[in-house]
């Protein structure tokens, strides 16, 4: 199944710092300037790795980023404790098949995973069945059906709102540490001219000197 599409950061990167540092002002696709003012739905960005939870109507299928990436033995162990035993209910629900988009999490995955848990673990953030997109309400449905986590809505705003938070830097939801950054979409969902979602992104360390 279809592999996630790249997340844009909001502005561009300055060539001059090896790309390091943002062009604060000059936003990366001409769809962020046309909508930067109006509301868009803020979630915490997970810093982990990028993992899909595919069902083609017979079987569960784990997958990476890519079709090449390889998930780490831990996380691949939860996976199949979360979501095999729940065949029966996939079958039930997506009868023609689905695709979980998610971040595996924790400890040993990314340089700061430990902060988010001890072990490690599979949150959602997106489902596509054919070529539908569910709304966040659906999604938060399934998550619940599942008992699975999602990733939480932590704001509203503008894309400049969105800028200064990331800015500024905030604790996580997780626990007392600071947030990756933040994964924003319209309040009502959009499409590019060439098919592609409209979704962006931006991380506190964008905003710091060093890099970290």
């Amino acid at each position: 199944m279809k592999e996630y599409q790249k997340i844009q950061t909001v502005f561009l990167r300055d060539p001059s710092t090896n790309f390091k540092t943002l062009l604060e002002g000059e936003f990366a696709l001409p769809e962020f300037a046309y909508l930067a003012h109006n509301e868009w739905v803020f979630t915490e960005k997970v810093d982990g790795t990028n993992t899909r939870v595919m069902f083609d109507g017979s079987q569960i299928i784990f997958g990476g980023k890519t079709d090449n990436a390889q998930i780490p033995a831990p996380l691949v162990a939860r996976l199949q404790i979360v979501f095999l035993p729940l065949i029966e209910t996939f079958k039930a629900k997506f009868a023609d098949g689905v695709c979980l988009y998610g971040e595996g999490y924790g400890a040993k995955i990314q340089k700061g995973g430990g902060n988010y848990r001890s072990d490690q673990d599979f949150v959602l953030f997106d489902i596509r069945i054919g070529d539908w997109w569910l709304e966040r309400a659906a999604v938060e449905e399934i998550a619940e059906a599942l008992n699975i986590g999602i990733v939480p809505i932590i704001g509203t705003g503008t894309l400049y709102d969105m800028v200064e938070m990331a800015r500024a830097g905030f604790d996580s939801l997780w626990g007392h540490f600071m947030a990756e950054g933040i994964v924003a979409r319209p309040k009502v969902e959009l499409q590019s001219r060439g098919g592609h979602r409209i979704i962006t992104k931006i991380k506190h360390r964008d905003f710091c000197p060093s890099g970290k």
